[in-house]
């Protein structure tokens, strides 16, 4: 008799054990790697985006999935090392908020999902084989930011007809960056636009772009994509503002800081679009097999105070394509 209470005791014990470890893994939630190359501030309303489209497929934030974020605060070279500690955590996902980004997290991983929430040129940059079959560990979105480099220059031209000499701020150190400067010079040559590059790669080279920029009585500013532009797009903006640049650039978060339009990819759409990503990774897809997908959402945005402070008229014709006009 005391064996089979000693028995059923210890048959009772292994299966409340089993049911607690059972328990313990049915609560343990995917855990996701968030890498981003600025500051959380500069990147605010795009990580609210990803947060959006994560609730949309049914994920709460510390309840149903956990977000690990990391910043490089606009220093590159932090990313490497946070990349590692996202790999050493073993996250189940990484997502990356850009290029500069991209890179570190696939040289620490060669086997965790990445997902691109934007790329100027993934196939260029060597993230993926082709957009149609990525190939590796990394799939995502491109935002054709190179592309639209010389509708960028055919829209600052429509605004300012007499346009004839540009300054470029460009961060060569951005990938796609210099495929947007072909770009930029074949559609400034078909207008006979003179260009000036002026080459920035860090915070301290912004302002002495500018007195360079000024001494060579330039008309008009292109801002090429860049996470240490975005970090001090401020400064950008009014730098261009105090010398009555009219500027395009590559986000409208500039032109929402004062800058005076943009014409690019709807990036927090780009990112919201990322937990689609991340949710069929999650449910068991490859990211070899997922391919790279575009943007299908456009800004055309300008901001009618910051015209009037530079003293500009835009032309009621390009003002009616708008998608939204800041007053």
């Amino acid at each position: 008799m005391r064996s089979n209470v000693i028995l059923l005791t210890l048959s009772a014990l292994l299966l409340a054990l089993s049911v607690s470890a059972q328990a313990q893994q049915s609560t343990k939630i995917p855990r996701i790697g968030f890498l981003g190359a600025g500051t959380a501030a500069s990147i605010s309303s795009r990580v609210e985006a990803f947060r959006q489209g994560l609730r949309e497929r049914g994920y709460i934030e510390g309840k149903t999935i956990a977000v690990e974020y990391r910043y490089g605060e606009g220093k590159v070279d932090r990313l490497s090392d946070q990349a590692a500690d996202l790999a050493k955590l073993k996250v189940n996902v990484i997502v990356t908020a850009g290029s500069q980004a991209t890179r570190p997290a696939k040289e620490a991983t060669a086997t965790i999902p990445i997902v691109m929430a934007q790329d100027n040129d993934p196939v260029g940059s060597g993230f993926v084989t082709s957009l149609a079959q990525p190939g590796g560990n990394v799939t995502g979105l491109a935002n054709l930011t190179t592309e639209l480099s010389g509708k960028q220059v055919e829209i600052l031209k429509e605004v300012m007809p007499k346009l004839a000499r540009l300054a470029v701020l460009r961060d060569l150190t951005e990938p796609g960056n210099p495929q947007a400067v072909r770009e930029t010079d074949r559609a400034a040559q078909g207008f006979g636009i003179q260009r000036f590059y002026l080459d920035v790669r860090s915070a301290p080279d912004i302002e002495p772009a500018f007195l360079s920029a000024g001494k060579k009585q330039v008309e008009g500013l292109l801002v090429m994509p860049s996470s240490v532009f975005n970090t001090h797009r401020q400064q950008i903006v009014e730098l261009a503002t105090k010398n009555r640049w009219p500027g395009i650039y590559p986000r409208v978060d500039y032109v929402e800081d004062g800058g005076l339009m943009t014409y690019g990819a709807n990036t927090n759409d780009l990112f919201r679009r990322a937990a689609i990503f991340v949710d069929k990774i999650l449910k068991g897809a490859k990211p070899a097999h997922l391919p790279v997908e575009q943007p299908i959402k456009f800004d055309l945005v300008f901001n009618l105070k910051a015209a009037k402070q530079i003293g500009l008229t835009i032309p009621p014709n390009v003002l009616a394509r708008a998608e939204r006009v800041i007053k």
